[in-house]
């Protein structure tokens, strides 16, 4: 699985996995199905009982959203149509900032050379070559594609080596109320903590420490916070596996 390293504005390193030519031509074909059949579910709603004035229908409803469903869906929805959505798949900036209107404006624009215009061979050209699987309006905006919810890697030493119920006792039991997505996001706060050593990344683990604290409702938080939360991961996998 191919992964970017993306810093934020705050000087945090998140690793995250890409999403594969598969996952953006799946997403593709779930935002092709939902176009065309909300396209014919208004013709059939309409057009019997408009006449000649079904023309405006289409110029101001059924075009628009043939036309413009997948961009102002990303604009609006956080960079995911609702096809990435259902394939847990984000628009994102390389470079950390929060893509701007002008960047969905180019990827949008470019569908037109990259899927359109060349039956998508293009795009899985340019996806499947580039290091960071950007067609070519994301080279030229400067985004790329990644998966919303990865997979639970097992590392952080195989999960502090998973104990059972038989040999361990968890200390904060509140954890079964985490998601497992929660959870993969501390794994990766730890391990960019312990790769990039600095300021922002130790605030990351403390903002971390004290956001669980509180949904968790754990009146005195321990004074390591990385043991802290290598002990929810623990906990978690005992509790839950």
């Amino acid at each position: 699985m191919q992964k970017i390293e993306i810093n934020t504005t705050q000087n945090v390193t998140i690793q995250y996995d890409l999403a594969t030519l598969t996952d953006r031509f799946l997403a593709f074909l779930l935002d092709a199905v939902i176009i065309f059949g909300s396209v014919l579910l208004i013709v059939a709603f309409t057009a019997p009982f408009l006449g000649n004035d079904f023309k405006y229908v289409a110029f101001f409803i059924l075009y628009p959203i043939f036309f413009f469903y997948n961009v102002a869906f990303e604009i609006l929805n956080d960079g995911q149509s609702l096809g990435k959505k259902a394939m847990q798949i984000r628009v994102v900036k390389i470079t950390g900032k929060a893509p701007e209107l002008s960047d969905y404006l180019i990827r949008w624009v470019f569908r037109a050379i990259d899927i359109y215009g060349s039956f998508g061979s293009i795009a899985a050209i340019f996806i499947s070559s580039s290091t960071k699987n950007q067609r070519l309006g994301d080279l030229l905006a400067q985004t790329t594609v990644i998966k919303v919810k990865p997979a639970m890697n097992l590392n952080l030493e195989d999960i502090l080596k998973i104990s059972s119920r038989d040999d361990y006792s968890p200390q904060y039991p509140e954890v079964k109320k985490l998601q497992e997505e929660d959870l993969i996001l501390v794994k990766n706060v730890i391990e960019r903590a312990r790769k990039y050593a600095n300021p922002a990344h130790e605030m990351a683990v403390q903002e971390t420490a004290d956001n669980l604290r509180s949904r968790l409702e754990i009146p005195n938080l321990p004074q390591n916070n990385i043991e802290f939360l290598k002990t929810l991961i623990k906990d978690y996998i005992v509790l839950t596996r």
